[in-house]
């Protein structure tokens, strides 16, 4: 009896963030329900100098050849390793095109 009290209180709490998230975004029918949760992780998320290429949609190779060719990159440099800030590199490659 007090696991299914436990499941009811959690089916609740969902059932109340879904709802809330909905009526949040009403007259934004374009809104994604991911957007809730990337929003904030994205923002602090590093990526690792060799999961650059998934993130801007490359190749390996490419994505090597735009680091050499652009040192620009916003990136940071921890104990030897090269990390790069997802949010920043998205915002960094938005305005590439404008060179």
């Amino acid at each position: 009896m007090d696991l299914g009290l436990l499941y009811l209180g959690l089916g609740l709490a969902a059932f109340g963030f879904f709802i809330g998230d909905g009526l949040k975004n009403f007259k934004n029918p374009s809104a994604k329900l991911s957007d809730a949760f990337d929003d904030e992780e994205e923002e602090y998320k590093l990526i690792k100098q060799n999961e650059l290429y998934w993130v801007i949609g490359v190749s390996k190779e490419d994505a090597k050849k735009i680091i050499e060719e652009y040192p620009d990159i916003p990136h940071i440099t921890i104990d030897g390793n090269v990390y790069y800030p997802k949010k920043k590199v998205k915002e960094w490659l938005m305005t590439i095109g404008d060179r």
